[in-house]
């Protein structure tokens, strides 16, 4: 029997065309790309040269494929689009509670959520402008029989502010799930209720905070798709409640994870979007979105915009009142962070080491995830100044606080702890903080 031929993939080869990519190239970021979805992959030249003469790329990499595509082209390109998958590809709700629900009903599902977390995140994601979502939603209003007024808000408000709390004190890893099932129990029912159309406007902004802040944990978790979802979510939320404050913080948070990731020129981006977004904001959210803009300057390497951007930050920071959202906030305590970060991408380590200490010294006694971070990131980058008495002082500090936090951010700096000492295992200092740190990973496992 005849081997039927197969069809060149023209859409495939029009973009690398029109992107002037070779075979080499997108391979390379190919691999890349697989790597960061938790999928290894070995494919070169060769293996582009078949896709382009009609081969598919296996199931689990064409998500990876169509990633790289978008990197390199800067623009949003799917398996669909570049000719790589004869399935059709899912279509989201055009109904954002109902996106909302979806998201989070697969969230709270402990069989769906290692599938869910290992989503890929998009640098080239085309990110709604407010006046695109502005007022809009699509919730069917017909046989609508419950009724909510600014009691069920402030149900939304309270439980929002209580799992920031939970998540301050015990971790991500406690927090989420929680958050997840009240979006998918209590919430999404609110938004599809009636109501006068102040108490669905003021619903959809509560709603928005608790998917920013559920977003956020999932970034925080370093399941960085599945947070930049959650945010998409509630910017389209916010857009829908005419609410600048969090479609801006959301923004600003976006702005953070891509600066995680070591998005640069992203990172900025989204940054000065978020900015040019809020051109009313009080002081306060000045101050917020300045400091981002700053991290974001400093690591595109423009440190007259960085120390600008920084100098804003103060200026409004000194004008804000006494009252600090609970929710996405911003203090001096997260102001001499910000300093911390601009100061160690423009190459001044010692300096950024004293605002960290700075900032660690403003930071409220409840915020224990954060210190977590804060105080292993210290620590990290003293042991990569060498000064391996102070990085082990610090490093014992990180132990009090995540012995009893539940956060893969947390996880990824003890695992650092542990490596960084190795170098240094003959050191008294360091074999006693060694043993220290095995007894916390007996408990951990435990």
């Amino acid at each position: 029997m005849a081997r039927r031929a197969r069809t060149p993939n023209t859409a495939l080869a029009a973009l690398m065309r029109a992107g002037g990519i070779g075979n080499a190239q997108l391979a390379r970021k190919v691999n890349v790309v697989g790597a960061e979805l938790g999928v290894t992959l070995h494919y070169d030249k060769t293996s582009v040269s078949h896709w382009l003469n009609g081969s598919v790329p296996r199931a689990e990499a064409q998500p990876a494929v169509a990633e790289a595509l978008s990197r390199l082209l800067d623009r949003p390109v799917t398996s669909a689009e570049a000719g790589l998958s004869g399935r059709p590809e899912p279509v989201a709700s055009p109904d954002v509670v109902a996106g909302v629900m979806d998201l989070g009903r697969a969230d709270m599902d402990p069989s769906r959520r290692a599938v869910l977390g290992a989503g890929l995140y998009s640098a080239a994601l085309a990110v709604p402008a407010f006046e695109d979502v502005s007022g809009r939603t699509e919730t069917a209003s017909a046989g609508r029989t419950v009724r909510i007024g600014m009691g069920e808000v402030e149900t939304v408000t309270t439980m929002t502010e209580k799992i920031a709390d939970i998540l301050d004190s015990l971790g991500g890893g406690h927090a989420r799930p929680m958050a997840a099932a009240f979006l998918v129990n209590t919430v999404g029912p609110y938004l599809r209720a009636g109501g006068t159309e102040a108490a669905q406007r003021a619903m959809r902004a509560a709603a928005s905070d608790l998917v920013y802040l559920t977003g956020w944990m999932a970034m925080y978790e370093r399941e960085h798709g599945l947070g930049q979802r959650y945010y998409v979510k509630a910017l389209k939320l916010a857009g829908a409640a005419e609410d600048h404050v969090t479609y801006c913080r959301t923004l600003r948070g976006m702005a953070l994870q891509a600066s995680n990731l070591g998005y640069g020129p992203k990172a900025l981006e989204l940054a000065d979007s978020a900015a040019d977004a809020a051109p009313a904001a009080g002081p306060r959210l000045v101050a917020f979105l300045r400091g981002q803009q700053a991290h974001g300057a400093a690591m595109v390497k423009d440190r007259r915009q960085a120390f600008t951007r920084l100098r804003e930050t103060e200026e409004a920071l000194s004008r804000a009142d006494g009252h600090n959202d609970h929710i996405g906030g911003y203090d001096r305590c997260a102001y001499e962070f910000h300093v911390s970060h601009v100061l160690w991408e423009l190459g001044d380590r010692g300096e950024s080491i004293k605002a960290l200490r700075r900032s660690n010294r403003h930071r409220p006694d409840g915020e224990r995830q954060g210190r977590v971070h804060a105080t292993g990131l210290l620590a990290t980058r003293l042991m990569e100044m060498r000064h391996v008495e102070e990085a082990c002082g610090e490093w014992s500090r990180f132990l009090d606080d995540y012995a009893g936090i539940s956060s893969a951010r947390g996880d990824e700096h003890f695992a650092t702890l542990r490596s960084g000492l190795r170098p240094y295992a003959t050191l008294p200092l360091v074999r006693e903080l060694s043993g220290r740190a095995q007894e916390v990973a007996r408990l951990k496992a435990a």
